[in-house]
């Protein structure tokens, strides 16, 4: 079972659960479709709603941990995990972050090669250097995103992330609250489906097994 688009809170809670069950499908608005091709067909025919992104590729410009520019497309053309965070959060994450490394390890003992990536929420602590460091301790091969304030707004929009300032910890600095789902979007850039911070990474690297390899 593929966890496709549910553009509805209600919808949303029947695609989550459905993503715990063995059950064989593809699920969309909370509508269970038989092939993936059915379940694309009806996003096809559904307009984006509140908190699902619409991104087709192209749709941000950002600076990666070694100053190059970004933007949604993978010029490696691989499908990438996509997460909002930043570099001294010890809340989600934590659980977020290391289950995205391991689903990409995971994905890649079956030769299936996904780019990690993290989209900063605090661009003044997360610097350059700061997501250099902090990207190799995650994994390897993660991508740490940063870039002046209406570039990070634009990727904002484009994946409707909300953050806010929680309060100011005297020993951490600023605390945000932020989004958590875990993006997975094609080579092109385009948004296929998220996963809840929850879900096992051996479940993330199922699906996004199931998204990569119907597009052979």
């Amino acid at each position: 079972m593929v966890f496709s688009l549910c553009r509805n809170p209600i919808a949303l809670s029947a695609c989550v659960a459905l993503l715990f069950t063995s059950l064989p499908g593809y699920c969309h608005d909370g509508v269970m479709h038989k092939t993936l091709e059915d379940a694309d067909a009806h996003v096809a025919t559904t307009v984006n709603t509140v908190g699902f992104p619409d991104i087709k590729g192209d749709d941000f410009n950002l600076i990666d941990q070694n100053g190059s520019e970004r933007t949604s497309r993978d010029p490696g053309g691989n499908y990438q995990l996509v997460f909002f965070g930043y570099a001294s959060c010890k809340a989600i994450c934590d659980v977020a972050l290391p289950r995205m490394a391991e689903a990409v390890n995971l994905l890649e003992v079956k030769n299936v090669m996904v780019t990690p990536v993290l989209i900063t929420v605090d661009p003044e602590r997360d610097t350059i250097e700061t997501l250099r460091d902090r990207a190799a301790e995650i994994h390897p091969r993660l991508i740490g995103l940063t870039g002046s304030n209406s570039a990070l707004q634009q990727a904002y929009k484009a994946f409707q992330i909300e953050k806010s300032l929680v309060y100011e910890n005297p020993d951490e600095g600023p605390i945000y609250a932020h989004g958590s789902f875990i993006y997975l979007l094609d080579p092109e850039g385009k948004f296929k489906t998220l996963f809840p911070p929850i879900l096992g990474s051996e479940r993330i690297a199922e699906v996004t097994t199931d998204y990569v390899e119907a597009k052979k």
